[in-house]
């Protein structure tokens, strides 16, 4: 589960999650500066969120429009940033009890990170649990205080059922408000694909990184002999004999499956982060994010 020590919230609470290819409009500048609010010069308006310094309301914009505005400055540059976590179940993998390489909490542990830098620098927070049987939503939020609330949402998540990627992107991108830096967070194991839900989320404007999730197991299988195989969300079973050949065809194919979606990444300028579940979070967060200029 995603629970951090002081020393790790105070390393989280040094970085700032990065977006330079957010359509334009949607935010302003390529970089965005942590110091906000310094200016007095008057940029925009934006919606009032939960969480929002109410000393930065305009009263005199409420009271003629009956809805609440918050005044940004011209050093502002306001971020969305959009977390979505596979919660299907092949996620649950492998056995729970395994904590240190389970693919659902080796997630959780990444959206905590990543929501709470965001929400150290007052960037405004959604994280969503992808399931077919509904997805479930916390936020949007900003601001420090909303840090424990993020945990203990995450903490609720339960890897069941399955996952339809194309649908649940599709579904987000056409009811989510404000476009930004989004991070999925999956294994990728959706029977339908994924192309066009990525394309839909592309389409309205956002900046995608994919953190594609293995645990050590199914890159090097520790298996051999007659084996009957499970799927473990539709139920459907195949025997195989697992033998040296099977075992180099096995790993050809997992080969093959990830160049096509690092390929995919590269040709429509999205972020492909692959990561096993037996690397530490903290790497990923702290280096493999940095030389992806998603971090800083």
């Amino acid at each position: 589960m995603p629970i951090f020590n002081e020393s790790t919230l105070t390393k989280l609470e040094q970085l700032t999650l990065v977006a330079d290819r957010v359509r334009v409009g949607v935010m302003k500048g390529d970089r965005r500066s942590r110091k906000r609010g310094s200016s007095v010069e008057f940029a925009d308006y934006r919606d009032y969120s939960k969480g929002d310094d109410l000393r930065r309301l305009d009263w005199n914009v409420m009271a003629r429009l009956e809805r609440p505005f918050i005044k940004l400055l011209e050093e502002e540059e306001d971020l969305a940033v959009h977390l979505l976590l596979d919660a299907s179940a092949s996620m649950n993998w492998p056995d729970e009890t395994n904590n240190e390489t389970h693919k659902l909490a080796y997630g959780l542990r990444l959206a905590g990170a990543l929501g709470h830098i965001a929400l150290s620098t007052n960037d405004l927070v959604s994280v969503t649990l992808l399931n077919s049987r509904g997805d479930r939503t916390w936020g949007p939020f900003r601001g420090r205080r909303n840090g424990l609330p993020l945990l203990q949402f995450l903490e609720t998540a339960v890897a069941a059922g399955p996952t339809d990627l194309n649908i649940s992107l599709r579904n987000y991108a056409l009811r989510a408000r404000r476009p930004g830096l989004l991070f999925l967070i999956s294994d990728f194991l959706s029977p339908g694909g994924w192309r066009e839900g990525l394309n839909a989320l592309q389409a309205r404007g956002y900046e995608i990184g994919l953190i594609h999730v293995f645990s050590p197991d199914e890159i090097d299988p520790p298996l051999g002999g007659d084996l009957k195989l499970v799927d473990i969300e539709t139920g459907a079973e195949a025997e195989i004999t697992l033998d040296p050949t099977t075992h180099a065809a096995y790993r050809a194919r997992l080969l093959a499956w990830q160049a096509e979606l690092a390929g995919y990444c590269a040709s429509r300028h999205l972020h492909y982060i692959p990561v096993v579940t037996s690397s530490p979070w903290e790497k990923l967060i702290l280096q493999t994010l940095r030389r992806q200029g998603l971090v800083k």
